[in-house]
């Protein structure tokens, strides 16, 4: 088969959008060297990542060479050259396929990640929220198949969209193979210590975006519940822009500065799966996810979680991690406790969860599901 992709978020997004669609496209080389894979991006940053798969010669890759450029060049341009380019299936990574596939006979599929501007409007501008809305109504009414990377996005897609939960295949978002292969625990320190000055030898991490949704202030009002002797120190992994400065406003007024710190100038992959390593534990207190890769990253890097029990975070974090109320400081404040505190509890979450991310987040299960799907079209 010759198989097509968009791919703008494999050279241009380089979190999490662009590690599913990298991690997915090298999975399905590796797995299925016998298929063509064309890869459509309307441009290119240069970064490692994406050098490696422009020099890959398994992948051909297509930019725009006319007038016509962007959101207009995915749009129209990929949609009328599929077929002369002799495309059979062609896979939308991100939410949304080209215009007039259906009618030059091509195949399409398109992953729904989320739902986020359903769920949580208030974070989007009005008019983003309409031209995502258009593209997933349309994307979701034109594909023939639909890939949900979670079972929580597969029952949002019936809810928002009403979509037949018949055309929707899950299939979980694969994991960048390094998180595969831990890192040596004094490597880990060592690159730890470069990466963060001055960073206690204990700690709970958290990692992503700082905004409402991912609820880092409960986190924060959950530390201060602690008292003072017990209380472990936060380091938070991320960036963001109105709800950061909240947090950090309460942070400075309710005198936690000397327990919680955050750091945005983290981009090195290897130091974040470092700090999975060497942390106590990972807590994820997030309202709402599309899969929750952190999760499964902390997990597979020995980390014990503590995430929500909503949304997809119970199918990413599996049945031995720690669930909690998003919503309860004082919940989450004794989760932390038992789980630092409990050597039995952690040894067991830190097995298990392991056992269970390495079964049902293994690249080649997943590119074999991929490839199903694929050929469930083409052949009929």
């Amino acid at each position: 088969m010759r198989i097509g992709f968009d791919a703008k978020r494999v050279f241009n997004n380089f979190t999490g959008l662009g590690n599913y669609s990298r991690s997915l496209i090298l999975s399905l080389a590796d797995a299925f060297p016998e298929h063509e894979y064309i890869l459509y991006t309307p441009k290119i940053r240069h970064r490692p990542e994406t050098d490696a798969i422009l020099a890959d010669k398994r992948f051909r890759v297509v930019t725009p060479h006319g007038l016509l450029r962007g959101a207009l060049w995915r749009t129209l341009w990929v949609g009328h050259k599929l077929k002369s380019h002799g495309v059979e299936i062609f896979h939308g990574l991100s939410h949304e396929i080209p215009t007039s596939t259906k009618v030059r006979g091509i195949y399409t599929l398109v992953t729904i990640h989320d739902v986020c501007f359903k769920t949580f409007p208030e974070m989007y501008h009005w008019w983003d929220r309409i031209i995502y809305n258009w593209k997933f109504s349309y994307a979701c009414r034109h594909s023939d198949r639909i890939i949900a990377i979670s079972q929580s996005t597969k029952d949002d897609l019936h809810h928002y969209y009403g979509v037949d939960p018949g055309k929707v295949d899950v299939i979980y978002q694969p994991v960048a193979t390094e998180y595969y292969t831990p890192i040596p625990y004094q490597e880990a320190w060592d690159l730890v210590h470069n990466a963060v000055a001055d960073l206690p030898d204990r700690f709970i991490l958290n990692v992503g975006s700082i905004n409402r949704r991912k609820n880092l202030l409960t986190l924060i009002k959950a530390l201060e519940l602690t008292p003072r002797e017990k209380r472990p120190f936060l380091l938070v992994v991320g960036k963001g822009r109105s709800y950061q400065s909240l947090c950090e406003a309460y942070i400075t007024q309710h005198g936690l500065s000397d327990s919680v710190r955050i750091v945005s100038n983290i981009r090195d992959n290897r130091v974040l799966q470092a700090l999975y390593t060497v942390c106590q534990c990972f807590i994820y207190p997030s309202y709402y996810e599309g899969f929750g890769l952190p999760v499964v990253e902390a997990e597979l890097q020995g980390a014990p979680v503590i995430t929500s029990n909503v949304s997809s975070l119970p199918e990413a974090a599996g049945p031995d991690a720690c669930l909690i109320n998003p919503d309860n400081p004082d919940e989450i404040a004794q989760a932390i406790q038992d789980v630092l505190n409990n050597t039995d509890l952690r040894n067991a979450m830190i097995q298990r969860g392991q056992e269970y991310c390495r079964r049902m987040f293994d690249a080649r299960r997943l590119a074999r599901q991929m490839m199903d799907a694929y050929l469930k079209l083409y052949e009929g």
